[in-house]
């Protein structure tokens, strides 16, 4: 063991992570020396307290350690004096919380008169991670000489269960916050797309409307940007384009959702002109390959981009961020349009935002029709359909987007590899997947998600409405000819 001096100016640092202490009141400077020792590499602060309890007290001190290790980028754990104490005028109730990067992961109960151990995993690499973009640590001149640095060694512990929670959802807030970030996200999307049509002097829109979830999202966002621009929703065009695979629940959802929100609503089929262009470029009709796919897609793009050249307004792009994240769309189809109000939204979050938008924002007839489309299998429609039900569902193909949403906030955010994204999806999903599952559908998230950078690295503009997105010009400026490195799907042989 080693004997040191306890100050505010002592770390104690190992290969893995560094860790300091203060003392009760050191939190509640102005400035506490823990915020100095976070800048000099502590990842975990400890604060040894005796804070005696007042009513009230407890939500500002919890408060207050949630946001002081959020600032930190730390993980902070706070322990005060309990039973035992004397009362003889104040009374100390055994709080202790941990907490890490603004988050409270586990605290104890106070006013037990049992002993009490709260244990928790802090994760040390998300908080690697998130100093690296943090301009206070990127900037910060180290004043080592002015430090007392004490080494340890962190012994093999071998395998522990992880006792935190993971939500499944992690684009989703959980509980009562849901609705108010639903409609935060809505006026994001809503304002960014007003701001352009006035930038630009446009005073109509363009948007094909497929009678699934993305296009419902945009078109509700579109009519939303209208209403605070005072400009008609008739100028907003609507247009359904069924072909080979459309069905009529979704045809007619289109149609229905366009009639009730007041908007200029257009049918126009692309099944004539798909076949001639087939007999244009030589292809057999009843050869359903990506050819007969994305011809599709592109004929309906042709149609947007046309009609909106002729009108005088801006093509409004439907497609999700999950979708981009896996390059679930057509190069030069679905994946252009002038403005994408959706290119920051996961497929987990537009699902809620469907639902809230029908509970919130509308009401009887269209509060029906999206409900309906939240209840649709989410599918392209591009291959035939079968006694008018939906053949061809996206999910089978790519996998489950709640899966590959898991995947992408915890790459993208934290930067994690595939066995640290396997460990967590594991106590995610452990009642809803097996982990063989789990693995093959990472192995398609990290295989798509490289492969088709060269997609992202051309989008078009499109509003950011959480910390992450996929803009090349923003958050994600990656090569589109880079290689999947085996470290990064680490389990993989």
């Amino acid at each position: 063991g080693q004997q040191c001096c306890l100050c505010a100016n002592t770390l104690f640092r190992s290969r893995e992570l560094s860790f300091s202490i203060e003392i009760c009141q050191d939190l509640w400077a102005v400035v506490p020396p823990s915020s100095k020792q976070a800048l000099e590499g502590s990842h975990i602060i400890f604060n040894l307290s005796a804070s005696d309890e007042l009513a009230g007290k407890n939500d500002y001190r919890r408060t207050l350690v949630a946001q002081h290790s959020g600032r930190c980028n730390a993980g902070y754990v706070y322990a005060s004096a309990g039973f035992g104490e004397s009362s003889t005028d104040v009374l100390f109730a055994s709080s202790a919380i941990i907490a890490e990067n603004g988050v409270i992961l586990a605290e104890s109960n106070r006013f037990s008169f049992d002993q009490q151990l709260v244990i928790t995993e802090i994760d040390i690499e998300r908080l690697r991670n998130d100093r690296l973009h943090n301009d206070s640590f990127k900037n910060y001149v180290s004043e080592a000489t002015l430090w007392r640095v004490h080494s340890f060694e962190i012994k093999e512990v071998g395998s522990l269960d992880l006792t935190r929670e993971v939500s499944k959802h992690p684009f989703v807030p959980a509980g009562d916050k849901l609705d108010e970030r639903c409609c935060e996200i809505f006026d994001i999307q809503s304002n960014a797309l007003a701001i352009r049509l006035a930038n630009t002097g446009i005073d109509k829109a363009v948007i094909g409307i497929s009678g699934g979830l993305d296009s419902s999202l945009a078109l509700m966002v579109t009519a939303e940007a209208f209403d605070k621009l005072s400009t008609p929703r008739s100028n907003i065009i609507g247009i359904t384009m069924p072909g080979f695979g459309t069905t009529s629940r979704t045809e007619d959802n289109s149609m229905a959702l366009m009639e009730s929100l007041g908007i200029s609503a257009r049918r126009i089929s692309i099944e004539k002109a798909v076949m001639q262009h087939f007999v244009d470029i030589g292809h057999n009709k009843d050869i359903h390959d990506t050819t007969y796919e994305n011809s599709q897609a592109r004929e309906r793009t042709q149609i947007l981009m046309d009609v909106a050249n002729k009108e005088g307004a801006l093509v409004v792009g439907t497609g999700d961020m999950s979708e981009l994240a896996l390059g679930w769309c057509t190069y030069n189809g679905d994946h252009i349009s002038m403005y994408g109000v959706n290119s920051g939204v996961p497929k987990t979050l537009v699902r809620h935002l469907v639902e809230w938008a029908a509970r919130c924002k509308t009401d009887g007839e269209t509060a029906k029709i999206l409900l309906d489309v939240l209840d649709t299998p989410i599918s392209p429609e591009l291959l035939p359909h079968s006694n008018d039900s939906i053949s061809q569902k996206t999910e089978d193909i790519v996998g489950p987007y709640e899966l590959h949403d898991f995947f992408l906030y915890h790459f993208l955010r934290f930067g994690y590899n595939a066995d640290k994204m396997l460990l967590f999806a594991k106590k995610s999903f452990k009642n809803d997947y097996s982990v063989e599952n789990i693995k093959k559908w990472l192995n398609v998230f990290f295989s798509r998600f490289f492969s088709q950078q060269f997609k992202r690295s051309c989008m078009p503009d499109g509003v950011k409405v959480g910390n992450i997105d996929l803009s090349p010009r923003g958050s994600l400026r990656m090569a589109s000819d880079i290689r999947l490195c085996g470290e990064m799907c680490g389990f993989k042989k």
